[in-house]
């Protein structure tokens, strides 16, 4: 019988919940050992005219291999779904495709959760770089292996001290000096700014890239997941022989 891959695991998850809830009931019902013991009383008076007294009776309400049947069913059911799905990922694949490129061919279903888990992380790490200042103008500076702004010249000025006579000196008065500073230009810098970041459009260029990638990846999973696939029967096999007498 065959059926589809992602049906097998559409149903995988509800048969896990049922294993488990079997097997965790029938662990609780193992801790009390009064379901599982029963008993029958009865009294006979030595004496025919002595006291009687009324039967006493317990049912087992639990029996051990009750509970094998209940919690072999569950996993077995369990066993039958995940090996198909188990066996159907050893040869469902499909091809990345973006933009009509093929980017990978015939890539196992598994390896396509893979990448598609691993770039998400690729996409967040893209969007934390660092892009240029727009308020500059950036080149590529080969010989600093960076990007490199225009050339800024400034000045560099010196405050220097001058004098200013307001009023010459007589015979009965010194001369009146203003001491004033002046700044005069002593050199010029020559200034270039340097960046390892980004510029924006390369920044833009590489989320795009990735999450056109991701689109391709999640297409050709569920492209995958699509592959009609033989429904594998193990449960049965396995507890054959843990349960032979």
């Amino acid at each position: 019988m065959t059926t589809k891959l992602n049906q097998i695991i559409a149903v995988e998850k509800g048969s896990k919940t049922r294993a488990f809830a079997k097997i965790t009931e029938a662990y609780q019902l193992l801790q009390k050992p009064a379901v599982l013991s029963g008993i029958s009383r009865t009294y006979q008076p030595v004496d025919e005219d002595g006291e009687q007294y009324p039967p006493e009776a317990t049912r087992v309400q639990t029996k051990a291999e009750d509970l094998i049947r209940d919690v072999t069913t569950s996993l077995t059911e369990l066993f039958d779904v995940t090996a198909t799905k188990d066996w159907a990922n050893c040869s469902a694949t499909a091809d990345i495709q973006v933009d009509g490129e093929t980017i990978l061919e015939n890539v196992p279903v598994t390896y396509l959760l893979f990448l598609e888990k691993q770039l998400v992380d690729v996409h967040t790490f893209i969007k934390k770089l660092p892009v240029l200042d727009p308020s500059e103008t950036w080149t590529f500076d080969g010989a600093a292996d960076a990007y490199a702004t225009d050339v800024v010249h400034t000045i560099k000025t010196k405050k220097v001290p001058r004098n200013h006579v307001k009023a010459e000196a007589t015979k009965e008065h010194p001369a009146q000096v203003e001491v004033y500073h002046e700044d005069v230009v002593v050199g010029h810098w020559r200034t270039v700014r340097f960046s390892g970041a980004l510029p924006a459009q390369r920044v833009n260029e590489l989320t795009e890239r990735v999450e056109r990638l991701q689109k391709a990846v999640k297409f050709a999973r569920e492209e995958a997941n699509t592959a009609e696939v033989d429904q594998q029967e193990i449960g049965a096999r396995v507890f054959a022989y843990v349960l032979a007498d």
